[in-house]
């Protein structure tokens, strides 16, 4: 059985519904919770596949959260070895900054379901099953695309939305793994910004409701298509 390791921020921002589908290509799902768990080196390089997850900090806050530094440097360990590596919002921030990239916030927030612009590499990537379908946004934070990596989508306020480091290493700052049937836990977890944004609580709620099923499908897809492609590695 293969290891799927997965580095949690928050407790509700977890593998959502991508835990199922490793589940039935018969990985085993195993979380370590940052600044509560220890990281440990030879786990984290060792495992078949690592999912860092999203969370509301940002990489360049290593003054007030120390473990961000050990943990982009463990992170750039991995994926200089080509190890199969998915960020997902805070943890593709993760992975564009331990391979060199410049993370920065922007003063502003994307938050809320909306679609996203595929560019050609995109379309030819795992994420031309989303069709146009919009999908969660859940940040403020942005990232350059790393050198030598494809960018693979944007948005107009956010040029750089995901990226892929050959076959093993794909970055999504939007939020494919979101269970749209538990989103009334990110809206409580996440009152005070939506608050401090002036984001309508309700919209998301209705919006999740209207677009969640086709999402989760097409996500479902998304995924998948990823996972196919794997290469071997040298560990």
């Amino acid at each position: 059985m293969t290891t799927a390791l997965a580095l949690r921020h928050l407790a509700f921002e977890d593998l959502g519904i991508l835990g199922p589908l490793l589940e039935r290509r018969g990985h085993r799902i195993a979380y370590r919770d940052i600044s509560v768990d220890p990281l440990d080196e030879a786990e984290l390089l060792g495992a078949d596949l690592l999912v860092v997850l999203g969370g509301p900090i940002g990489v360049y806050e290593t003054g007030a959260y120390p473990f961000l530094g050990e943990e982009a440097a463990l992170i750039a360990r991995r994926i200089a070895a080509g190890a199969p590596t998915l960020g997902i919002c805070l943890g593709a921030q993760l992975i564009a900054r331990a391979a060199g990239a410049c993370v920065v916030a922007t003063g502003r927030k994307e938050i809320g379901y909306a679609p996203l612009d595929l560019t050609p590499e995109g379309e030819a990537s795992p994420l031309k099953h989303l069709d146009g379908s919009p999908v969660l946004h859940w940040h403020g934070d942005r990232f350059e695309t790393p050198a030598g990596a494809d960018r693979l989508a944007a948005t107009p306020g956010f040029p750089d939305q995901a990226f892929a480091l050959g076959p093993n290493v794909l970055g999504l700052q939007f939020h494919l793994e979101a269970d749209h049937t538990r989103i009334e836990q990110w809206l409580i977890g996440h009152a005070h910004e939506l608050a401090a944004a002036g984001v309508d609580p309700a919209r998301i709620r209705a919006d999740a409701r209207a677009h969640g099923p086709a999402l989760a499908s097409a996500a479902d897809r998304v995924f998948a298509s990823w996972l196919d492609g794997l290469r071997p590695h040298t560990a």
